[in-house]
């Protein structure tokens, strides 16, 4: 169960030709970090781009907004990280005619009980300190724990949506993801995307998505290689499709 063939992912992609691909970033991330990841596999494909840049005064919503004003255009290849997954699937379960398919990079967790939730520990704990800190201090302390690339492109985004980061953290930590029922019910193609070492987002979580989802496949790759290249979300996840 769960695992797809190309053969049963292209005719999808192909019979219903994206109007655009729509590119939702992570938690405290931005659109930037979202355009280097899938801009280059929908340039290769002559598909347009929209990059959402989250409102962290209100997130979720902010990003739900962005992809029902791109698919006016017609029917949308939605691809997410982490949150930005759960909220790809999540709107497109309720969307099904204004969606080709869904690329989930680094899914975080099933299900609304995130007590044990990696990413959303992290995003709380995260939300706390800068509110007791101040950014700068975070940020450093960030800097100092994380890769070179994942720490530039935090200090980035982090520093443009200060002061609201706190708001956006926490909103992040208090999101429900979509259950095992959404998942095995999810109609359209999806290629889930897990980074095998990643902590926060563990590839135990991905497997569980691709095992449920009927029409999914899944890719693994390395924080190195995401690291070293972030078209590779692109270039794996939609290169899924056709």
């Amino acid at each position: 169960m769960g695992w797809a063939t190309p053969a049963t992912l292209g005719p999808m992609f192909d019979s219903a030709h994206p109007a655009h691909i729509v590119a939702l970033p992570g938690t405290g991330s931005d659109a930037d970090f979202a355009r280097r990841a899938f801009g280059p596999a929908g340039a290769a494909r002559g598909l347009d781009l929209i990059a959402v840049e989250p409102d962290p005064r209100d997130v979720v919503a902010s990003c739900r907004a962005a992809l029902d004003v791109a698919a006016r255009s017609g029917p949308v290849l939605v691809a997410g990280i982490s949150l930005g997954a759960a909220i790809a699937l999540e709107w497109a379960a309720e969307h099904p005619d204004r969606v080709v398919g869904v690329v989930a990079a680094l899914p975080g967790w099933t299900g609304p009980d995130t007590a044990a939730c990696p990413a959303a520990l992290s995003a709380a704990a995260t939300a706390a300190q800068l509110r007791a800190d101040g950014l700068a201090a975070v940020i450093e302390r960030m800097r100092a724990s994380s890769p070179r690339w994942l720490a530039d492109a935090l200090t980035q985004s982090w520093r443009a949506q200060w002061p609201h980061l706190p708001e956006a953290l926490q909103e992040a930590a208090d999101y429900k993801w979509p259950d095992a029922e959404r998942l095995a019910t999810f109609t359209l193609p999806v290629a889930v995307i897990t980074a095998v070492d990643d902590p926060v987002h563990p590839a135990a979580v991905a497997e569980e998505w691709a095992a449920l989802v009927p029409r999914s496949r899944l890719h693994r790759i390395t924080l190195d290689e995401l690291g070293a290249d972030p078209a590779i979300l692109g270039h794996v996840g939609i290169g899924a499709f056709g």
